[in-house]
Parts: C-alpha cells; structure tokens; sequence
C-alpha cells in the first residue's frame, strides 16, 4: 500500500508540472510571437497619457527669435506654463494647427526669410489665426488678421469685390513690414511681436510709462500679457507634437497644394464663367483666391492681380463645356 500510494504522488506531481509546463509555454509562446501586440498596447497608453492630465514638459531653455526667455522667473514659468497647459490639452484645435503648419509652413517659412524676418514669427501666424482666414470679433480678418484701416496704410485693397487681407502673401508681407518697423522701434523681436497685438503706440506709451524696456517686465492688457507666451507654447508644442500627445501620421497631415498662376489685367465680368473657362468651378477658385469677395473682379485701372488655380488632378471633375 505504501509502495502504490507513493506511485500516485509523483505521477500527480507530475501531471501537475506538466500541465503548468504547457500552460506556462503557451503563455511564453503567444508574448513572443504577439510582442509587437504589446507593444503597440503600451505604446497607445503612452500616447494618451495626456488625456488623463500629465504635467506638459517645458524645456529648461527657451528662446524667442534667438532672444532669451528668462523661464528662472516664476512669474515667466508660470506665465508659459499656463499656456502649455491649453495648448497641449486643447487637443482638436491643436491638432488642426499642426496638419495645416505642414501646408502652409513651406511658404511661410520662405517669405519670412525672404523678409529677414525671424523664423519664429510662423508661430505667430498660428496664434493669430490657426492657419486660417477667420474674422475675429473686433474685425480683424486673414492669416495674418490685419483691420481693415491697418490693411489700407499697408496698400491693401479692401472693398466689396476684393480683400487682400485673405491673401496669405500680400498679408504676411505686409506683416514683414510692420514687424521691421516695430524691431526698428523697440530693438526688439519679442516687443515686435507684442506691438503686432497691441499696436506700436500702445506699446510705446507703456514702455515710456513703467520705465522698462523687455517685454517680460512690463505689465500688460490680459490679451498681450499672455500672447507672446502663447505663440512660445505653440513653437514647443508644434516643434515636438509627439511629446505632447499628439501623434500624427503623414498621411493625416494636409498636403501643399500644386497649383499655377494666372496673370490678369482685365475686369472679368463673371466669376463664375471664369472658373469653368479655367478648369475648375466658383467654390474651388475661391478657396485658392480667398481675397476674392465678390461675383466679379472690376479692374477700371487694368492692375495685375495673380489668380491661382489647382494643377489638374487636383481640380474638380464636373465642370460644364466652355460656352
């Protein structure tokens, strides 16, 4: 008896470790062969830890138009911390800001250059307009979000059938200009960049009146205090989108369009017609040329304007025959 009951042991013991042994090899088994499986799962809970309320990195140096932000400050740090915070968990806008930089950036990017403006100053572009033609309440309208008397001191048309300020050149050149003028001034990109918020002589009396010449030590309207630090949070963010929780494919960034211009002196009577004649229809003629706010485009002085139109397999297929 003794003899039979100690074969009975071993052989449950046995069955027993054999049984954890497949058990513990199937488990193996299916980690290795479903590693990637894993991965990706730990690499989706980090892509959306943001979400639950991580603390936003801010670097421990930051510059602006290759000039020094003073982040040892509290007030500084805090200042731009507040900002990161939005921006970083303002996920749809955000996100909107760095599909359209991938378009738009390239020939910001260029101009700017061309202008010997900073590089930094496309951010400002983004926390003016988010890479958009939008209206703001007060009336300031474009990319570049002049009003309407500013646009006209820097030769802008503004009337009912044109409006130059929705042309993204004309209107970031003619921020290039008042952007040099407000350096000129204040010596300054940053104090450049706070005057195109709130004016050069609004600027100037501020300046003259506290008695200090960097933007960090003056107090400001709530608007401007926190702009600059809102297009420092937008350079952080957008240069880095992945460390922020923002992550981004290629193929969902929103391509440069190919397109070709048109050279016209003339009036033309009918937009419409003019579209069809050219390949394309209204909506999309003026999705490319947003400064034209009308049915037709008079020209009584026969000046040159440059209209623009998609390449063809970027045009639209339902287009009636030429009359």
């Amino acid at each position: 008896m003794l003899n039979k009951k100690y074969v009975k042991i071993p052989f449950f013991i046995v069955l027993g470790l054999g049984l954890g042994l497949i058990v513990s090899n199937i488990f193996i088994f299916s980690k290795d062969s479903d590693g990637e499986i894993v991965n990706q799962q730990k690499q989706e809970i980090e892509k959306y830890s943001f979400i639950h309320g991580s603390q936003p990195y801010i670097p421990d140096t930051l510059s602006f138009c290759g000039e020094s932000v003073p982040l040892h400050l509290f007030d500084i740090y805090e200042s731009l911390d507040l900002e990161m915070i939005i921006n970083t968990y303002r996920h749809s806008s955000t996100m909107l800001y760095i599909k359209r930089a991938n378009r738009f950036f390239p020939e910001i990017e260029r101009l700017l250059k061309e202008n010997n403006i900073p590089d930094d100053m496309k951010y400002l572009c983004v926390a003016e307009s988010g890479l958009a033609n939008v209206i703001s309440p007060s009336g300031a309208t474009g990319f570049w979000q002049f009003m309407k008397p500013t646009a006209q001191e820097y030769k802008m048309i503004v009337n009912q059938d044109i409006d130059e300020r929705y042309d993204p050149t004309l209107s970031l050149l003619a921020a290039a200009k008042y952007l040099q003028t407000a350096y000129r001034m204040f010596g300054s990109w940053t104090l450049a960049a706070a005057a195109y918020n709130m004016g050069i002589g609004g600027l100037k009396r501020e300046i003259e009146y506290q008695k200090v010449n960097s933007y960090y030590d003056l107090k400001l309207n709530d608007e401007t205090s926190r702009y600059v630090f809102r297009i420092l949070a937008l350079k952080i963010i957008m240069s880095n989108p992945e460390r922020y929780g923002f992550y981004l494919e290629e193929k969902d960034l929103y391509k440069p369009l190919k397109t070709t211009t048109i050279i016209i002196d003339t009036s033309i009577n009918d937009l419409v017609q003019f579209a069809f004649d050219n390949g394309i229809n209204y909506k999309i003629l003026t999705y490319f040329n947003p400064w034209l706010r009308g049915k037709s485009l008079p020209n009584p002085n026969k000046k040159e304007y440059k209209i623009v139109i998609p390449e063809r397999d970027q045009r639209p297929c339902d287009i009636p025959d030429k009359k």
